[in-house]
């Protein structure tokens, strides 16, 4: 059995408050389809309001190699520590081989205006699948955190202007 992860980190000059108001809730899959289509195709509520429980389809878009949906459910959602975790349960990433794979994100004050998006994948695969190594990836929740800050941004400057 080999156990992995992979993280990233991105420094924010928002609040974390502002953040986590996104990524604690389904609106965090409604806007990255939203803003970045290249990334997430298509996001379906199957079950649940957003809370622990609730499990999400997500689709890729066309000629995404490998992957082309997966349903996870969210396992873990701590307000007061702003940490969220999404356990896959069934789709492609399951039938290329990984055994678990977990998407953790967690927003981390760092001041009143900043803070860091940290976004972590963890997997298991067996023993003699070494290109599953390479097929777990950071890469979309790094696009989907660069994103939302400036998402994060646009919304804060246009509630000044009309303030």
């Amino acid at each position: 059995m080999v156990k992995g992860s992979k993280g990233h980190e991105l420094e924010a000059d928002v609040p974390a408050s502002e953040l986590w108001k996104i990524y604690g809730t389904l609106r965090f899959v409604e806007l990255v389809h939203e803003l970045l289509p290249q990334v997430l195709h298509q996001v379906e509520v199957v079950r649940g309001d957003g809370s622990v429980g609730s499990v999400i389809k997500v689709t890729f878009p066309p000629g995404n190699p490998g992957v082309q949906t997966y349903s996870e459910e969210f396992v873990k959602i701590d307000n007061e520590n702003r940490v969220k975790e999404a356990a896959v349960i069934e789709g492609d990433l399951l039938s290329l081989g990984f055994i678990t794979y977990v998407t953790r994100f967690q927003i981390i004050e760092k001041g009143p205006s900043s803070s860091v998006i940290t976004s972590t994948v963890e997997y298991e695969y067996h023993d003699g699948r070494p290109e599953l190594e390479a097929a777990a990836s950071t890469a979309p929740l790094a696009a989907a955190a660069e994103r939302l800050v400036q998402y994060v941004k646009e919304q804060m400057t246009t509630a000044q202007a009309t303030a």
